[in-house]
């Protein structure tokens, strides 16, 4: 596991949208499951909103419940 991106956008009929996009490279040491999709809501702004969390496998998104947006993080 070398980078990690985060990527932060809108979504339109439950799919990425992309008419805005937040992107950011995660530098912190802690590189736990946890601590990374803590500091991925925090990113976000999302921090406390429960999310639906999709595993596929080099990646994962994340939908905030009430919101129409989504939150990857990316393993480059």
């Amino acid at each position: 596991m070398s980078d990690i991106i985060f990527e932060h956008t809108d979504t339109f009929g439950g799919e990425a949208n992309y008419s805005w996009v937040k992107r950011e490279i995660y530098t912190g040491k802690n590189k736990s499951d946890l601590a990374i999709i803590r500091a991925a809501k925090k990113f976000a702004g999302i921090s406390g909103v429960p999310c639906k969390t999709e595993n596929f496998g080099d990646m994962l998104a994340l939908y905030p419940r009430g919101m129409c947006q989504v939150v990857f993080i990316m393993w480059v």
